[in-house]
């Protein structure tokens, strides 16, 4: 899929890119070409390839125990705020 200089241009600006005309070049081909490498994916074969959850069956991905390590220092990380009210920090609000 060839992507036209508008479309680039459009893509930058949803971006918030600003770019220069050489560049609009060099992103036209770059994402031409990842389009058409998505496009070659899609293409492929996989009507009989089972969907898994995991490449090595058998195996499961080890975990650390969920156990609590940290002490809870709510009210001495508070004690140190400006302002708080039921144990959230206040802040000046700033938008109107």
């Amino acid at each position: 899929m060839s992507l036209t200089r508008e479309q680039i241009e459009s893509i930058a600006h949803l971006a918030r890119l600003e770019l220069k005309p050489p560049e609009i070049a060099v992103y036209q081909e770059s994402l031409s070409r990842i389009l058409d490498l998505v496009g070659e994916l899609d293409r492929a074969d996989t009507a009989s390839v089972a969907p898994m959850a995991h490449p090595l069956p058998g195996l499961s991905q080890r975990l650390r125990a969920d156990l609590v390590t940290e002490q809870n220092r709510h009210e001495l990380y508070q004690a140190n705020a400006p302002q708080v009210a039921a144990g959230l920090y206040l802040v000046p609000k700033v938008i109107e």
